[in-house]
């Protein structure tokens, strides 16, 4: 069940938490062993803490929910201060996801989070606002991704993780810039824009009217995301979107993927994880397949 995913990072097994429905990891800690999963993703964090956007930011949908958090997150200095030395005695790997709404502050970040050992890998973000480039996002230009990437690779020897958005016109342009770039892996897909309105108030559902889309209804928009980045690049990549069960990770694995994030799951059951970990395991065996390496990106075309 282990998986290498190269620049250093190795997992006892390919069953990640996606951040920003995980905590900081250690609220997950009283209803299952943490030890038991691959890795935590944290709250993505940022230099300063945040607030966050008001509520309501969380709506259920069908077959998923729809949040508009804002990046709400104490900051990286009481994460490394108050949060990353709860997590220090857990064996499983930790990684710091971060953003920032300009190319100086991922880099802080990034250069804050480098001397603790206690963070095995970095996510980088890149579905953030590039502010000083009037609104353009990072996760939707090819050169202004790169440009993120390459600044964060030379202040971190760590294993990065390079989060992309699906709201693009081709993902594989997204997923080859950012490979080129200096990127370790890459995990997709981020969230889908949506919205819900009350019919009866005739109002958004959602404080700032739109949101994130996640969980089943978007598996297959990610599993065909990762299977076209798969043919394009050479790094590991990391699947995710609407992963319940391990059947929905391995459709993600078998399309291409090394590993996998399971995020709007942990709503529904805390130890959802745990049990695709599980999952994952009775199939190997079932099936006679002796290493999770060998489903990768096993699909008959």
């Amino acid at each position: 069940m282990s998986v290498n995913l190269g620049g250093g990072l190795r997992l006892s097994n390919p069953v990640l938490t996606a951040s920003g429905t995980f905590g900081y990891g250690i609220e997950f800690a009283p209803f299952m062993k943490l030890n038991a999963i691959g890795g935590i993703l944290t709250k993505g964090l940022s230099l300063l803490p945040r607030e966050g956007n008001p509520a309501p930011r969380i709506v259920e949908t069908p077959s998923g929910m729809l949040n508009s958090i804002g990046l709400a997150n104490v900051g990286v200095d009481a994460f490394i201060n108050e949060k990353l030395p709860k997590l220090k005695k857990y064996k499983t790997k930790v990684i710091a996801n971060i953003f920032g709404e300009t190319i100086s502050e991922y880099t802080k970040v990034a250069r804050k989070l480098e001397s603790e050992k206690g963070v095995h890998a970095l996510e980088v973000n890149i579905s953030c606002p590039n502010v000083k480039k009037g609104g353009i996002g990072f996760g939707t230009d090819p050169r202004e991704a790169a440009k993120v990437v390459r600044a964060v690779r030379k202040v971190t020897k760590k294993h990065m993780m390079v989060k992309l958005s699906p709201n693009v016109t081709d993902i594989k342009l997204m997923a080859k810039a950012v490979e080129r770039a200096g990127a370790d892996s890459i995990s997709l897909i981020n969230t889908i824009p949506g919205m819900v309105v009350d019919v009866n108030k005739r109002r958004p559902m959602l404080a700032m009217k739109m949101g994130g889309l996640s969980g089943p209804a978007i598996k297959p928009i990610a599993v065909r995301m990762v299977y076209e980045v798969s043919k394009v690049v050479s790094v590991p990549i990391i699947g995710i979107g609407g992963i319940m069960t391990a059947r929905d990770a391995l459709e993600f694995i078998i399309a291409g993927a090394s590993a996998v994030q399971v995020g709007t799951a942990n709503f529904v059951t805390p130890d959802a994880s745990v049990k695709v970990v599980r999952g994952i395991e009775d199939y190997l065996m079932e099936e006679k397949i002796g290493s999770i390496k060998k489903l990768t990106g096993s699909i008959i075309d």
